[in-house]
């Protein structure tokens, strides 16, 4: 053998082949491919937890009047996590290092949650989304997976492609607005819901003039109150995707599926990074307005769903109120219910609560 031109004697080299199969003391070792694959693999779907859920049971609100589906409205409240964000032991991907390398979009529900940091890093308004699976994630609307447009129901490949594209602007407009995170009134949003929706106009309608546990405008639209927390930076992280099917009378029913983490700090200048993460599962109605009363350009909303930590807890102000360190010991002290991980999307909110037990609220074990 030759290495550089320099012939390498037989005996050296047959001591070498004998110490390489034994292998050296202290030597690294360099995985093969199938083993970085495997480990990777192992790192993005490590093994769900065992025994969280969610306790509290679905409050539904019915369409009535001429729209044949039902609007089913749910909602599972979480406090803060009882400790700091980032320093739960938890779930390992089998080695030290964290992988911090961006993920692909979310085309299918994962098959568990993301694994957590041991002695993770707490956020900074220069990282605020340290320690946090999110750090991983795609920034605003680019977190949101549309799927490729087939001719579906009534519309064409064509039209079904700018349906999702009208999709993914409501839930920019609803959740990402930089305006409406200071609690502006989401006019964006609003105007592409169908006028003709009576339940759902009456809903808005009362959920801005006064929100209560029935009529919240959380249900739909991310607000902050201005007075009291301000974003840090102008990125929020979000991870999901958009599903659709042909629905009744030849509608494109489309499903949406987003996680949306909001990170703030007080309005009066403290430095203290606080996450709220707010899930949501919105299921849209694109009609046929042959056979449906509906404006163009606009959709019927078919349910909605929303799961949200350290947001606030059984409070109905219309706005998310995000509790900071001094406030979390009292906040974790008023949650009864199962610790709760809000960064798994494997299972739908819906089965997660159905899992659960009891009134009150979960404990979320990050944040």
């Amino acid at each position: 053998m030759s290495k550089g031109g320099a012939s390498v004697p037989d005996e050296e080299w047959e001591r070498f082949l004998r110490e390489s199969e034994a292998g050296s003391p202290g030597a690294p070792e360099e995985p093969s491919a199938r083993a970085r694959m495997v480990t990777r693999r192992l790192r993005e779907e490590p093994e769900p937890p065992r025994g969280w859920r969610t306790h509290q049971p679905p409050r539904s609100r019915r369409g009535r009047g001429w729209y044949a589906v039902g609007l089913v409205v749910v909602v599972v409240l979480l406090v803060a996590v009882a400790v700091a964000p980032g320093r739960i032991a938890g779930w390992f991907d089998g080695g030290d290092a964290v992988d911090t390398l961006p993920l692909a979009g979310e085309s299918a529900r994962p098959d568990g949650p993301p694994a957590q940091e041991a002695d993770g890093p707490l956020p900074t308004p220069d990282e605020p989304f340290a320690g946090s699976p999110a750090a991983r994630w795609a920034d605003g609307a680019a977190g949101i997976h549309l799927p490729a447009p087939r001719a579906t129901g009534w519309m064409s490949e064509a039209e079904v492609g700018t349906a999702l594209n009208r999709t993914r602007d409501f839930l920019t407009a609803s959740s990402l607005d930089p305006a409406v995170l200071r609690g502006e009134r989401p006019t964006k949003a609003m105007a592409l819901i169908n006028p003709h929706q009576a339940d759902v106009q009456d809903y808005l309608k009362r959920a801005f003039r006064a929100p209560d546990r029935e009529n919240d405008p959380l249900l739909l639209f991310s607000r902050f109150r201005s007075a009291e927390v301000r974003p840090v930076g102008d990125v929020v992280k979000t991870r999901g995707r958009v599903t659709f099917r042909e629905g009744e009378k030849g509608a494109v029913e489309v499903s949406t599926d987003v996680t949306y983490v909001y990170p703030v700090v007080r309005a009066s200048g403290d430095d203290e990074v606080a996450r709220t993460i707010v899930r949501r599962e919105v299921v849209m109605s694109w009609d046929d307005p042959a056979r449906i009363v509906i404006e163009p350009g606009t959709f019927s909303l078919v349910s909605y769903k929303v799961d949200t930590t350290n947001g606030g807890c059984d409070t109905y102000t219309g706005y998310l109120t995000p509790a900071f360190l001094a406030d979390r010991t009292t906040a974790a002290d008023g949650g009864d219910g199962p610790a709760v991980d809000p960064y798994d999307r494997s299972t739908p909110i819906e089965e997660r609560m159905r899992e659960g037990d009891g009134e009150g609220c979960g404990i979320a074990t990050r944040s």
